[in-house]
């Protein structure tokens, strides 16, 4: 196949996939599938709830289209598969999607037939748990009726500086000739230019490894403030301090959620443990990371306690619900922990966050978003995400909507030391 052959479909319509379909749409004629047909229909209109492209960029892609008509994809004979990769209530990885994707595209396969996988996995699912999947529904032979290629997603929901084109991109084949097509491919759109790796697994690792290692880093800083809170010190000033050195790496304490960092690294260690090695860090961090969100109630409740406010029956608003800043991106979010154990202490729980759907945070995670926090009626809030309308506000504003005795959480470090009554 040569790269002027190339009929482009992309499976899987989410805050990786429509990027980069608009991307390709703006060169070549490219088929956008995703099984929602509500999304399909939002993207017919010209819109996307996600907010990662905005209404122009669609106008622009004047080569896309969209269906949840799996039969169409029959168009293509080069797939694109960005469906996510999840895990389990027992933080073991979950295929399923990518399954299911794999059988959808087995369906219309054909020979000469590419398959590129962008989910992340851990290394060795691209020939391992996907192309089997594709041989027994096609009926086809892998590197001989048909290809495979792996180019990992680097997407940063709600961050308008790095987008699909501006990021570095690793591609990998399953034959050096399919590893050369694939890179051209990417290279049509990507203007930072691409990375060719060896071989699929290298290119499934260094995916891997990329939110691993930011974990393990954010996991250290956690701990460490663990220990300044214990001794009485400012975890943000020790930061501020240390980050005088060229070298210190500029981590910040945290929840840790979202698609990616508290999800990824289950990928790896399920891998390492199949193979008998048992990682350490990795999961010490993992379990560290975790559990933020008991730690950060537990403080909050220890000063409400010091402030003689009772807690059993008190109302705590937390600030933010989504699991980054400025982006309606609930998956995995870490604040739910808080929630939860909130009601743990039958604390009374009202969550404001302005980015989120409301219906998906009922379907997603049972809570009720309020549309406006009632003025001074908290005996506690937590300011939990650095959404613009929050940074805004400032101390004073935020302050108002606490009784006059309150506790003011800072979890973010939006305020300075002096603005609030705990940080992290």
């Amino acid at each position: 196949m040569q790269l002027q052959d190339v009929k482009l479909a992309v499976v899987g319509l989410g805050y990786v996939g429509l990027p980069l379909a608009v991307e390709f749409g703006k060169k070549r004629p490219v088929l956008g599938f995703d099984i929602n047909p509500h999304r399909i229909a939002e993207l017919r209109e010209g819109r996307d709830h996600t907010l990662e492209v905005e209404p122009g960029e669609l106008a622009q892609a004047g080569g896309l289209s969209f269906t949840h008509e799996a039969d169409q994809l029959a168009f293509a004979n080069v797939f694109i598969v960005t469906v996510p990769t999840p895990i389990d209530a027992y933080k073991q990885p979950d295929l399923t999607p990518l399954i299911r994707a794999s059988e959808t595209i087995g369906k219309v396969l054909k020979r000469g037939d590419i398959v590129i996988y962008e989910s992340t996995v851990y290394p060795g699912a691209t020939e391992e748990d996907c192309v089997p999947v594709l041989e027994r529904v096609s009926g086809l032979r892998f590197n001989e009726d048909f290809f495979a290629g792996y180019s990992p997603e680097r997407i940063n929901p709600g961050d308008k500086a790095h987008r699909v084109a501006t990021i570095r991109k690793v591609t990998s084949g399953s034959t050096p000739a399919v590893a050369d097509l694939v890179d051209a491919l990417y290279g049509e759109i990507i203007t930072a230019g691409t990375h060719k790796a060896p071989s699929i697994r290298v290119a499934e690792a260094a995916k891997v490894i990329e939110n691993t290692q930011r974990d393990v880093n954010i996991a250290l800083v956690n701990e460490l403030a663990l220990i300044f809170n214990k001794l009485g010190i400012d975890t943000q000033a020790v930061l501020e301090a240390a980050g005088t050195k060229w070298n210190f790496l500029p981590f910040r304490p945290g929840l840790v959620g979202g698609h990616c960092i508290g999800v990824d690294p289950y990928y790896l260690t399920h891998k390492a443990q199949s193979i008998g090695y048992h990682p350490e860090i990795i999961l010490a961090g993992r379990r560290l990371n975790d559990a933020m969100g008991s730690y950060v109630v537990a403080q909050l409740v220890k000063a409400m306690t010091k402030r003689r406010i009772q807690v059993q029956g008190s109302r705590v608003l937390v600030m933010g619900l989504t699991f980054k800043e400025n982006c309606p991106d609930l998956r995995n979010t870490r604040v739910v922990d808080i929630v939860r154990e909130l009601g743990e202490y039958s604390i009374g729980v009202d969550v404001y966050d302005p980015w989120v759907d409301p219906a998906e945070a009922r379907a997603e995670y049972g809570i009720e978003p309020v549309a406006e926090p009632a003025q001074g009626a908290y005996d506690a809030i937590v300011l939990a995400v650095a959404h613009r309308q929050f940074t805004g506000m400032g101390a004073q504003a935020i302050r108002a909507l606490g009784k006059p005795d309150h506790v003011l959480y800072d979890l973010k470090y939006v305020l300075t030391a002096q603005e609030t009554d705990i940080r992290l």
